[in-house]
């Protein structure tokens, strides 16, 4: 399929009524459906800094912006890794103390998110 054709049935299906939505309605469950689009695909992508280390910068980036499914799918693009590392990092940094000396108490990766997250003023 040629990517014009691509496109034309594509805006054909955003133009479709839905159930009585409004136009508002329709573009938020078509950006809910394409969020949730891309986690369930998430694999077709090529993380490659899959299993690298993260640095400060890239974690304060992450930690400055709400923890939503699009800043997940969105720092996963940016930063080449899956999806599922970002949303690790929001729930380590939102993890409260006394869990993670429980579950992780010599995990490098969770010490560093936790440290980055008190410097940006997550509270657990």
């Amino acid at each position: 399929m040629k990517k014009s054709d691509f496109k034309a049935r594509l805006f054909e299906l955003f133009s479709a009524p839905v159930d009585r939505l409004t136009y508002e309605e329709r573009m938020s469950l078509i950006e809910k459906y394409f969020i949730e689009y891309q986690i369930k695909n998430d694999t077709q992508r090529d993380p490659e800094n899959y299993g690298k280390s993260w640095t400060d910068e890239e974690l304060r980036t992450i930690l400055s912006n709400a923890p939503t499914k699009s800043n997940c799918i969105k720092f996963s693009r940016i930063f080449s890794r899956g999806y599922g590392s970002i949303e690790q990092i929001y729930r380590w940094a939102s993890t409260d103390d006394k869990t993670v000396r429980e579950k992780r108490p010599n995990d490098a990766f969770v010490a560093h998110v936790k440290q980055i997250a008190k410097e940006q003023g997550w509270r657990a």
